[in-house]
């Protein structure tokens, strides 16, 4: 009986010990549509629905193999943490780049916005890689919302697309989910029964689009909600305010709208926000006063939205406040003193004249382009309360409208390294302003009222950057007194603080808009052109410690009154740099150009010493500065031959010694330099011919050789340089045959030649130069209508004097009355002629080319009349617009003004060719413009309904195409940004609604901020 009993005794064990198997078997799987999967077969079901090119995934078996890295233990491989149940709690597996190297500026400038916070250690993972090597792509499994004991999910900076498994949003015990910087699409969903516990929610820069959904509302537990650069929609929903433990909320560069309410900061909905990030969205209204409660608060960025009002004194309650960046909006008002009660402020950004990081694209591929431009205008100065913030490193606020003087005595300035006030109307001196800024390495004044002299005590050697130009300073360029530069931040790599974010976007931002060739790896900047400097250079203000072979070192003085000698000093300290770039252009520099100027400065890059003084010949040695890109020295009184030496820069690019006394011939040996794009060589007194050799010049654009003595037939070789857009030869003893073949070729460009053949009629039709090659096929696809950007300027110009004409028609017709005897009214059939077009205009032919101005040949019809078609010979076809006489009076003022604007003659313009003005019938008519309704008539364009120039403005704004805009001329010598902003000023003041157009305050305020250049 007893040894019966041990039996049954051991049976039962074995079966509990088998039972205790089974159930840990099933404690360790899943049961799903019927099958029972193991939680390691899940993974490698997870491995197997996305695409490992690099292997991440290389430890994921579920087989022992030679290779070491191979384990069946699921709970060893990478990215996966199991509990002592071996049950899995966190999949963590973060995309990787190839991080061995720093991020470019331009990539740095791209995930600029969002280096805080969640994202700051994870740098060396999203950020830096560029080719999408080393991550997992493809759809995330629904299998992975059966891991139920799954606390961690953290899948960023991968490349896993499709929805988000609504099993994911099922899961109980998740915390953490972390799936940003990946190509997820979908909306988010309006309800889930999981996800209780979540704290972190990070799905930025996806393709997620939608609301964020009432769903939401559940996530109380919540510390961080990441939902930037999507393509979110709707408002900012006010239950936000009620997450007690949120710490983090970024929804910036999303699509949101609405007033951003008073979501944080009542009933101490924000006692435990610390960074708040809703810029590069379209929200209006105020900003909420109640974010002054948020006591906790450290980062505050609202810039590229659409608030206005003022912004709001509460902001200082905000005593942990560090930075604080509401540019790009239209806000209005004084600056409140009581940011000067932020006393842990690091970063203030009041405006930002650079392109927002919102026009960079998220991972979806899409423009994210919120404000298209800075519309804030404040009043009055920058707080003196401001100015004396202990830990204040950045103050950017550029054409903000601030005025007044800059305060005597920066106060407690040890830590301000950048200050950028530029383009405002600050006035009187900077004398003892900046004594105390010893880490002061940026400092932008320029385009102010500053008067009086440059303060000695500036410590500019040791700044990267200093710009004081377009301004009234007058008296000498001093020399600099400094002790020790001190060290500047590393920038870029391990950015760890916000301060340095901006401080590296700044930088390099500044690098990428320099207008300067350059390629080392720091770039410092002394700017002192557009003043009334005067005296002698003798020396070049930068320090030792900036010197190095990784620097390119830009110092820029053009346009004042210096004297003097060539400054040969300032080319003495070349070998010590990487690159050297120079501007001494309109001041009053004599005497020669030194002799060794090439062994000197070898380094030299951009050389701009024209409208000077400067006599001698070019020196032989300027052909050692190989690195020469730009050479302008032309407007001087520089006498010889061209020598030889210019033909050994080969990296030139602009060649430009027009304005001199340059005797000899064009040397042959230009040829050589292939990187040419502009050779000017005018107003001098050149002979001989014309080389042949210059069609060896590939990348010519500019070739402008006129007012010498140059004879000899163009050769026709130059048809052959296909990049050749302006030539101009006018005054010199040419001959021979008229260059049929040379596509730039016009008879403005050839005038003062008595030896050369005529020129022949120029044709009537336009074109543009992506027809004229097309050996006469210039007709556009009817049907069409896209237009090229030579086709919309001369839709524009044509339109402009139409526009002109009608309105003065206007004026007159009804400020006076007809005189029907008038003694110079025109005769009622007699058709003025400006411009011969090689056939004779009568009433009858322009008539008949009509068919009597028939509906067939009526190829647009505005407010003041309609457009026909007129083919007056054989090839030669016009446009006539016939005025509705019956809506004016009088003949006589029209008949002088057309006559004024008929002797306008401009490349830009189309030409009037003549006009009728009778009693029964008025006419204009102007060049017609190939292409089915495309005649140079307001009333058809693709841009609106009828013409319409705002529209047209509009889409070249929101292309980045401004420059279309306007003249070359224009463009060319304009600040680009005031001709751009006073664009989008005329835009704004056409609104259709009078709410959205600023007030007239408004515009007289902003056009003071647009000061001409300096000449």
């Amino acid at each position: 009986m007893k040894c019966q009993l041990l039996l049954k005794a051991e049976k039962t064990k074995v079966l509990f010990l088998f039972l205790f198997l089974l159930l840990s078997l099933f404690c360790n799987s899943v049961l799903v549509s019927g099958k029972v999967f193991s939680e390691k077969s899940i993974l490698l079901e997870f491995k197997n629905s996305v695409s490992d090119p690099s292997g991440i995934l290389s430890s994921w078996s579920s087989t022992t193999t030679n290779n070491n890295n191979n384990n069946p233990d699921h709970c060893s491989w990478f990215g996966v943490s199991c509990d002592s149940n071996s049950r899995v709690f966190s999949l963590n597996i973060t995309g990787r780049g190839n991080c061995s190297e720093p991020l470019s500026c331009s990539e740095f400038s791209g995930i600029f916005p969002y280096l805080d916070g969640i994202r700051r250690t994870r740098r060396t993972s999203c950020c830096c890689s560029s080719g999408g090597s080393g991550k997992l792509v493809g759809k995330l499994s629904p299998l992975v919302g059966k891991l139920t004991e799954l606390r961690v999910l953290s899948l960023p900076c991968n490349g896993l697309s499709g929805d988000i498994p609504v099993e994911i949003w099922g899961l109980e015990k998740l915390e953490v989910v972390d799936l940003e910087d990946n190509l997820l699409t979908g909306t988010l969903p309006v309800g889930f029964l999981g996800l209780k516990n979540l704290r972190v929610l990070n799905l930025g820069f996806n393709r997620i689009e939608g609301e964020i959904p009432i769903s939401f509302s559940k996530f109380v537990s919540l510390e961080v909600l990441n939902l930037a650069g999507n393509r979110l929609n709707g408002s900012i929903p006010g239950f936000l305010g009620s997450f007690m433990k949120l710490k983090e909320f970024y929804v910036s560069q999303n699509k949101l709208t609405g007033a951003f309410e008073e979501v944080f900061g009542d009933n101490n909905g924000c006692s435990s926000i610390e960074r708040l990030d809703v810029s590069g969205n379209f929200l209006v209204g105020q900003i909420p006063r109640s974010l002054g409660n948020c006591s906790r608060l450290r980062t505050l960025l609202l810039f590229s939205n659409m608030f206005g009002d003022v912004i709001p004194s509460e902001l200082g309650q905000l005593q942990m406040l560090e930075t604080l960046d509401v540019s790009r909006n239209s806000l209005s008002g004084p600056i409140p003193a009581e940011l000067g009660h932020c006393v842990n402020l690091s970063v203030l950004v009041l405006s930002n004249l650079f392109d927002p990081p919102q026009t960079n694209r998220n991972s979806s591929g899409d423009s994210l382009n919120a404000a298209p431009n800075e519309y804030n205008y404040f009043e009055g100065s920058l707080p003196t309360e401001i100015t004396t913030l202990p830990k204040l490193r950045i103050v950017w606020a550029p054409r903000a409208n601030l005025e007044g003087k800059l305060p005597s005595n920066w106060g407690s300035c040890e830590n301000l390294e950048m200050l950028n006030l530029a383009q405002n109307i600050f006035s009187g001196g900077i004398t003892s302003v900046f004594e105390r800024c010893k880490k002061l390495h940026f400092l932008d004044l320029s385009s102010n009222k500053l008067t009086g002299e440059l303060d000695n005590k500036l410590p500019v050697p040791c700044m990267t950057f200093f710009d004081i130009s377009g301004n009234l300073m007058s008296g000498p360029i001093p020399k600099f007194n400094y002790s020790v530069c001190s060290r500047l931040p590393s920038l870029i790599v391990g950015v760890d603080s916000t301060a340095l974010a901006y401080m590296s976007f700044f930088t390099c931002k500044t690098r990428l808009t320099a207008p300067f060739p350059f390629s080392g790896a720091r770039l410092v900047i002394h700017n002192f052109g557009g003043n009334n400097f005067t005296g002698p250079l003798q020396w070049l203000p930068i320090a030792a410690e900036r010197l190095g072979k990784q620097t390119d070192y830009a110092f820029l003085a053009g346009g004042n009154k210096l004297d003097g000698l060539f400054p040969g000093s300032l080319f003495g300290k070349c070998d010590g740099l990487n690159g050297m770039i120079v501007n001494v252009s309109n001041n009053k520099f004599s005497g020669n150009i030194p002799l060794k100027i090439g062994p000197m400065c070898r380094s030299l890059q951009f050389l701009d010493a024209s409208k000077n003084q400067i006599s001698g010949s070019i020196p032989q040695s300027i052909g050692d500065s190989r690195s020469l890109v730009v050479l302008d020295l032309s407007g001087n009184k520089l006498h010889g031959q061209i020598t030889a030496g210019v033909s050994h820069l080969k990296q030139l690019k602009h060649l430009s010694l027009a304005g001199n006394n340059l005797t000899g011939t064009i040397p042959s040996s230009f040829a050589r330099l292939h990187s040419l794009e502009v050779l000017e060589l005018s107003s001098n007194s050149l002979s001989g011919e014309i080389p042949k050799s210059i069609a060896n010049l590939r990348n010519l654009n500019v070739l402008l050789i006129n007012n010498n003595k140059i004879s000899g037939q163009i050769p026709s070789s130059l048809a052959s340089v296909k990049s050749l857009s302006t030539f101009n030869a006018s005054f010199n003893n040419l001959s021979g045959p008229f260059p049929h073949n040379l596509n730039v070729m016009n008879c403005s460009g050839l005038f003062g030649n008595p030896f050369l053949s005529s020129c022949p009629v120029a044709s009537l039709m336009a074109s543009s130069p992506a027809t004229a090659d097309s050996k006469g096929d210039s007709q556009a696809n009817p049907g069409s209508a896209t237009f090229s950007p030579i086709e919309i300027a001369s839709i524009t110009s044509a339109s402009v004097i139409v526009f002109v004409l009608l309105a003065l028609i206007v004026l007159f017709f009804f400020t006076r009355k007809w005189v029907p005897n008038s003694r110079v009214q025109v005769e009622s059939r007699a058709i003025q002629v400006f411009t011969d077009i090689g056939v004779p205009l009568t009433f009858e032919n322009i008539v008949q080319a009509t068919g009597n101005f028939s509906n067939s040949n009526c190829i647009g019809c505005g407010g003041f009349g309609g457009t026909y078609k007129a083919e007056i010979s054989p090839g030669i076809i016009l446009a006539v617009k016939r005025l509705a006489v019956g809506r004016f009076q009088g003949v006589q003022q029209l008949c002088a003004e057309v006559n004024t604007l008929g002797r306008v003659r401009h490349p830009n313009l189309v030409t009037l060719i003549g006009f009728h003005a009778g009693e029964t019938e008025m006419f204009l008519i102007y060049n017609y413009l190939p292409g089915d309704k495309k005649a140079l008539d307001p009333s058809f364009s693709s841009h609106g309904n009828g013409f319409n120039i705002v529209s047209w403005a509009c889409m070249l704004l929101r292309m980045d195409q401004a420059k279309e805009f306007f003249m070359p001329g224009l463009w060319d010598a304009g600040p680009h940004d005031d001709l751009v902003s006073t664009l989008h000023l005329a835009v704004t003041c056409t609104g259709e609604s009078l709410s959205d157009r600023p007030t007239m305050k408004q515009v007289v305020r902003r056009l003071k901020q647009l000061q001409p250049s300096s000449c």
